[in-house]
């Protein structure tokens, strides 16, 4: 095994470890809780053993990179976690699982309009502002309520669930408000309709994430932490 295989095999347990200890203490089962592998950072070598170890599910920030890794580790799930602005949304889908960043109405019937040209069915996360920093994109909690019944009859999308991100902060329990907040806007909205994805939760702060009911955690510096 190589270097980098033992490194990255030596990471991977720490994070499962986190995340089992953080089911335990919230009397969840860890199979309820997906990481996502964020790669925005990662060297390509790096992504093949990660893989090997039994981690599928990718995410990229940037649809550049996710256009061009794609294709290049095709028994991946691809997941855009950042951004996706509207004149990309055509070369992205046909490469995504999952697009966690859907961050306005407007967004997702132009998600809608390509897919069905594509005649793809694209599955989504609404990302909701829950801090309500002007600095974090999405939508507003308020503003999602009121544009809920529209998001879901749109075809050839598949609303699956919502997404944030909390303030930064060296204190993770600081995000448990954000957290807690996505948590309890995802079950009232699914009253409507059901919404089971919660992505939240990254290296630092996943601990809490996943005691607040996270489904999707979003990690990359503690996968990839010591290589270089």
């Amino acid at each position: 095994m190589s270097t980098i295989e033992q490194q990255l095999r030596h990471n991977l347990t720490l994070v499962y470890q986190r995340i089992e200890s953080a089911c335990e203490r919230a009397g969840r089962h860890p199979a309820n809780v997906t990481l996502v592998a964020v790669t925005k950072s990662a060297k390509p070598e790096w992504i093949a053993p990660l893989h090997a170890l039994g981690v599928h599910d990718l995410g990229e920030n940037r649809p550049q990179q996710l256009i061009e890794r794609g294709p290049a580790f095709p028994n991946s799930r691809w997941h855009l976690i950042g951004q996706l602005q509207r004149n990309k949304v055509r070369s992205v889908l046909p490469q995504t699982t999952l697009i966690h960043s859907v961050d306005s109405l407007r967004l997702l019937q132009r998600i809608s309009d390509i897919a069905g040209e594509l005649q793809l069915t694209t599955r989504v996360l609404l990302q909701v502002s829950v801090s309500g920093e002007a600095s974090k994109q999405g939508f507003d909690p308020g503003d999602l309520r009121r544009d809920w019944a529209a998001c879901r009859v749109l075809p050839h999308v598949q609303v699956d669930g919502l997404m944030t991100m909390a303030p930064l902060s060296d204190d993770p329990e600081l995000a448990r408000p954000t957290f807690r907040g996505l948590c309890q806007l995802r079950d009232e909205l699914a009253c409507d309709a059901p919404a089971p994805i919660l992505s939240m939760g990254m290296s630092h702060d996943l601990e809490v994430a996943v005691e607040e009911g996270a489904t999707l955690v979003r990690i990359g510096s503690a996968l990839f932490e010591g290589l270089a």
